[in-house]
């Protein structure tokens, strides 16, 4: 799952080779993990390359830093322009775009404030399938982690932030070992939380259920987005509380997020999903979601922030702000 570099990156107001972005050693975030970050994909769509939800990815970076005191320095409309440039000055098409924020060098305070400067980076790379090849088409097999995770008493869970994603490298990692594509968390009252880094949604009787933000879970903007397409679908969804149980009986399970799209779980534990392959409702669902880059289904939201100025205007406005449904 490697990547190969790019040609350039934004980093603290200007555009340097791909091998000049570096950081210091003794920088804050390298020691303490504070940083925070977003990962968003451009898809080379029916009109061209576009970001996807670009101005809903800003909002959420701007709000982790928020939650942890960070002055990003930028505003914005200069992010979702950064992300939009990034994937044009690297030839890009289809892209995985990484704006992130952290702490430089300067103190091993626990208050850094000013003495630990923050910078900001745009980085572009191309990246396939999150979950291996063939995820999307044949589903992975997960297990429920012995790792619970993070509670919203001890971290601000809402927020991206990097040092966070240590729990997701033990849940991941147990996973792997262990022979499974992925790892699926509990909250601390032992109910449905989410995978190392997706979402979860569980079709059970034909209701789609998935659990609530008070669950330990990031407000994801492709949750969000299946939430919506679901809902346009005439689906029946409820965010509430899941037992685990409800894994081992679901007629299908799939993940989401922005590396992982829709993954769709053939198996928990060793106890098949459903007939053991994707079902209905996750493929009606995939095929609504990668409609929106193919031109099958109307971007009726304008999620769609094109790289190229003369393609950004189809009928709606050109971003729209990231609303959790309910």
């Amino acid at each position: 799952m490697g990547y190969k570099p790019t040609d350039v990156i934004w980093k603290n107001g200007e555009w340097v080779a791909w091998e000049d972005a570096t950081v210091h050693v003794m920088a804050h975030a390298l020691h303490y993990g504070s940083s925070v970050f977003e990962g968003v994909r451009a898809y080379n769509t029916h009109r061209g390359p576009a970001v996807f939800r670009n101005a809903d990815h800003a909002g959420r970076l701007i709000d982790s830093a928020r939650m942890y005191a960070m002055d990003l320095g930028v505003t914005r409309a200069d992010i979702e322009r950064l992300c939009r440039e990034v994937v044009t000055r690297n030839g890009l098409g289809s892209a995985y775009i990484r704006p992130v924020a952290y702490r430089a060098e300067g103190t091993f305070s626990l208050t850094p404030g000013d003495d630990a400067p923050v910078e900001f980076s745009v980085g572009a790379i191309e990246w396939g399938e999150y979950l291996g090849d063939g995820a999307l088409t044949e589903g992975i097999d997960v297990c429920c982690s012995s790792w619970r995770r993070l509670p919203t008493s001890a971290a601000p869970v809402m927020s991206k932030a990097g040092g966070h994603y240590l729990n997701a490298q033990l849940i991941a990692g147990e996973a792997k070992r262990n022979g499974y594509a992925e790892g699926l968390a509990l909250d601390g009252n032992g109910n449905l939380s989410e995978g190392s880094s997706e979402n979860i949604f569980v079709v059970h009787r034909g209701v789609v259920h998935t659990p609530p933000l008070s669950a330990s879970v990031l407000a994801g903007i492709t949750r969000d987005t299946v939430m919506t397409l679901a809902l346009e679908a005439g689906l029946t969804v409820r965010e509430h509380s899941i037992p685990r149980e409800l894994l081992y009986c679901a007629d299908e399970i799939f993940l989401t997020g922005t590396a992982a799209e829709i993954t769709p779980v053939r198996s928990v534990d060793r106890t098949p999903v459903g007939d053991g392959t994707p079902g209905a409702v996750t493929k009606r669902l995939q095929g609504l979601f990668f409609g929106l880059f193919d031109g099958t289904t109307p971007d009726k939201w304008g999620w769609l922030d094109f790289t190229e100025p003369d393609v950004h205007t189809n009928g709606v406005a050109e971003s729209s702000s990231f609303q959790e449904s309910a």
